[in-house]
């Protein structure tokens, strides 16, 4: 395994704790929005088109300007997951994948926090 995807289990597993231990609901489905960026516009559409054949919702490309004034273009792969860690990774292997392959940035992740309902 390499160390950038270790790198990005650890993150998962510090995420999804932190997420349960601040009480969102972990029995409820989240939101993942999967990250990607690049300076190249066709790399990253390329980038796009496999996460969509992997089976992720992909939004438009977004033109983000940087602090050093230049710019890059983004946009998140999006799935309905439960805040299970073996799922997460096993999303991040493919993304990272598809990043490698495009020569593009996997960025992580993030989702909202869902208050736990009472009853």
């Amino acid at each position: 395994m390499s160390t950038e995807l270790q790198e990005w289990y650890d993150f998962n597993q510090e995420t999804i704790e932190a997420l349960i231990e601040d009480g969102s609901d972990s029995k409820q489905a989240h939101t993942i929005e999967y990250h990607f960026a690049s300076a190249n516009f066709e790399a990253l559409e390329k980038a796009a088109v496999d996460a969509f054949k992997a089976g992720f919702e992909v939004g438009d490309a977004e033109e983000l300007e940087l602090d050093d004034g230049g710019e890059v273009f983004c946009f998140d792969a999006v799935v309905e997951r439960m805040l299970e860690l073996d799922l997460i990774n096993t999303d991040t292997e493919k993304l990272l994948a598809i990043a490698t392959k495009h020569k593009v940035h996997y960025d992580g992740w993030g989702t909202y926090f869902i208050e736990i309902e009472e009853s």
